[in-house]
C-alpha cells in the first residue's frame, strides 16, 4: 500500500477533499511515485488534477535522485478520464489542454522524458487513462481492469496519443476494432494485443510496478537513459538513426564512473553499487 506525508489523509471523507482532486507523490530511494487521487469520482481528471500530473512529471525529469517513476490510482479505479464539464471552457476556448513547455503526460509536446515509468492500471482504464499509459513505457494492470477508448460515443477523438500509439502497440485492426466501436475490453484482450505487459491480481498492481521499478533503479541510469533514449530514436526515426549514435553513446557510457563499477561488480561477482556518475 503506498503511504507517504503527502498521502496521510486519502482515506478522509470525500466531502474532505477538494472538489478538483489532487497527484499525490511520494520518493521511496530512487523511486518516484505519482498517484492519482480522487476515488469518489472514479479519478476522473480536472484542470487541477492535469496541471498537478504535469508539475510531477516536470520535478522527476529535473531530479537527477529520481531515477524510475511510477504512476498509479488510488481507490478501485485508475481513471474514467477527463472531466468533460471541468474541461469545456478550455475546449470551447481552443485551448491545447498539453503544457507549452516541459514533460507532457501524453509525451506529445513539449520536452521528450528521458526517465522510465511504469503504469499501474486497475479498474475502470477510459480513454485518457490508456492514452497516458500508453505514452509510458511498461503497463502493469490488475485482473479487474475495464478498459475502453470510448470518445466516438461522446462525438469526439481521442486526441492524447491513442489513434497512434494504438496502432503501434495493438496493430491496425485491433486497433481498429477498438478506437472505431469505443467498445469495453478486459486485462486479458489488452495483453493480447500489446497494450499492457503484465496482469496481475487486484490489490496487487503497485506493489508489482514498485518492485519492477526498483529493479530498474538498482541498474546504471545513464545506461537506463541511453537505452531508453535509443529506442525512441529508432521507434521515430528509424534503426539507422539510433545505429548512427552508438558508438558516441558508448563512449560516453565508457567515460563514466557507474561504468567503472560495473566492471569491477563484473570481476568481484556482486551486483553494482551505481551513482549516476
Amino acid at each position: 500500500m503506498v503511504t507517504s506525508s503527502e498521502d496521510k489523509n486519502d482515506n478522509r471523507e470525500s466531502t474532505d477533499r477538494h472538489p478538483d482532486g489532487q497527484v499525490t507523490t511520494e520518493t521511496r530511494g530512487h523511486v518516484y511515485l505519482i498517484g492519482i487521487n480522487r476515488p469518489e469520482k472514479y479519478n476522473a481528471f480536472t484542470p487541477k488534477m492535469f496541471d498537478e500530473l504535469t508539475d510531477a512529471y516536470n520535478k522527476f525529469e529535473q531530479n537527477e535522485e529520481l531515477w524510475v517513476a511510477v504512476l498509479f490510482a488510488h481507490g478501485p479505479n485508475f481513471t474514467a478520464g477527463l472531466d468533460l464539464p471541468k474541461f469545456a471552457d478550455r475546449i470551447k476556448d481552443g485551448q491545447d489542454l498539453r503544457p507549452e513547455s516541459g514533460i507532457d503526460p501524453f509525451g506529445l509536446s513539449g520536452s521528450p522524458r528521458t526517465k522510465p515509468i511504469i503504469t499501474a492500471i486497475n479498474g475502470i482504464t477510459f480513454t485518457a487513462g490508456i492514452e497516458l499509459m500508453l505514452a509510458t513505457d511498461i503497463v502493469i494492470a490488475s485482473n479487474d481492469c475495464r478498459l475502453s477508448q470510448l470518445e466516438v460515443k461522446r462525438a469526439l477523438m481521442a486526441i492524447g496519443g491513442a489513434t497512434f500509439r494504438f496502432v503501434e502497440r495493438g496493430g491496425w485492426g485491433n486497433a481498429m476494432k477498438h478506437l472505431l466501436t469505443g467498445d469495453e475490453f478486459d486485462a486479458e484482450e489488452a495483453l493480447r494485443i500489446g497494450l499492457i505487459q503484465e496482469i496481475v491480481p487486484a490489490g496487487t498492481q503497485i506493489d508489482r510496478a514498485i518492485e519492477l521499478a526498483q529493479e530498474i533503479a538498482a541498474q546504471a541510469p545513464t545506461a537506463v537513459r541511453e537505452t531508453l533514449s535509443s529506442a525512441r530514436l529508432a521507434y521515430t526515426h528509424g534503426a539507422d538513426a539510433a545505429i548512427k549514435e552508438f558508438r558516441n553513446v558508448q563512449t560516453r557510457l565508457s567515460h563514466t564512473e557507474d561504468f567503472k563499477e560495473g566492471l569491477n561488480s563484473m570481476i568481484e561477482r556482486r551486483a553494482g553499487k551505481f551513482t549516476g556518475r
